[in-house]
């Protein structure tokens, strides 16, 4: 009970120091994108916006996730935290678009021979500030998703690490159009566009997992591969088969039947089991859910 408050006050804490980073990085670029004259810091500042949603979804996401087992979800709350995470995918995927699309139409406007208004050293400041902040905001959040186990935090610890290298891009394109002057104004809206595929590319690598936690695939071959050889390990254990496992968050539920001798104990086969559990944690972790049915050999 004392571990999970201390989970709960480690992603009380993680959200609310991203919440108040989004705030300030938000109003700061899309100010500085909008008096600056830069639509790639602009759309960066949305970026920055859409984070405050998403922070909110890895906290509710991570709270509910972290709930013990009860007499409604047998098995703990951890699809809560998967679907928090297909939620943030999601959420970075409608960005890179909306990012893109920006960054593509003023690229046309400037091939119908508009003029864009060179960006300003506020921008390009404003910019490398964000940088900064994100990547700091990004390992903060890693250590204590990793620490707690939690996937929605990890997820959303990427998101912030994708809104550092949007303002990477944005650096580079209003660094290079102050710098170069001219047609090279059209680096802005250029580097725009390259950082929405750098978002859309974390979208996909969080909403893959996610996906498959929620429909249930099994554990990855490595894992699998581990869980095998550990069993196999036990001389006393004939055979096992009907070996079922997925992801509930960050949990592992895991459940097999084993073939010990029929003239084994009660004590001694339970035994055998509850050591080859002991060890599976080991390799999945505490909180793994791990069902063992004993069987003798069929005759």
């Amino acid at each position: 009970m004392e571990n999970q408050h201390s989970e709960l006050r480690e992603i009380n804490k993680v959200t609310l120091v991203g919440i108040i980073v989004n705030f300030l990085l938000s109003g700061i670029k899309i100010s500085a994108g909008l008096l600056g004259n830069s639509n790639a810091l602009f759309a960066d500042g949305l970026h920055s916006l859409s984070d405050f949603s998403t922070d909110i979804v890895a906290y509710l996401g991570a709270r509910f996730g972290k709930k013990p087992p009860d007499d409604y979800h047998n098995y703990g709350y951890g699809k809560y935290e998967s679907l928090a995470t297909l939620i943030i995918a999601l959420f970075l995927g409608f960005v890179a678009l909306q990012i893109f699309i920006n960054g593509f139409s003023t690229i046309l406007s400037v091939l119908r021979g508009d003029i864009l208004a060179t960006p300003s050293w506020w921008a390009f400041f404003a910019a490398l500030a964000s940088i900064l902040l994100n990547e700091g905001l990004f390992r903060y959040a890693l250590a204590v998703g990793k620490k707690i186990n939690s996937d929605s935090i990890v997820a959303n610890a990427w998101h912030h690490r994708s809104d550092g290298w949007t303002s990477i891009g944005a650096l580079i394109g209003v660094g290079g159009a102050i710098l170069l002057g001219g047609r090279w104004i059209v680096l802005d809206p250029v580097a725009a566009i390259i950082v929405s595929l750098l978002v859309l590319k974390v979208a996909v690598h969080i909403f893959i997992p996610a996906i498959r936690e929620l429909m249930d695939f099994t554990l990855h071959k490595k894992e699998l591969k581990k869980i095998y050889s550990t069993i196999e390990e036990y001389e006393e254990i004939l055979d096992y088969h009907k070996l079922r496992s997925r992801k509930a968050g960050g949990k592992t539920v895991l459940e097999f039947h084993i073939v010990l001798d029929g003239d084994f104990s009660l004590k001694k086969s339970h035994d055998i089991a509850d050591a080859l559990e002991k060890e599976l944690k080991g390799i999945l972790g505490n909180s793994a859910i791990i069902t063992i049915h004993i069987e003798p050999p069929s005759r």
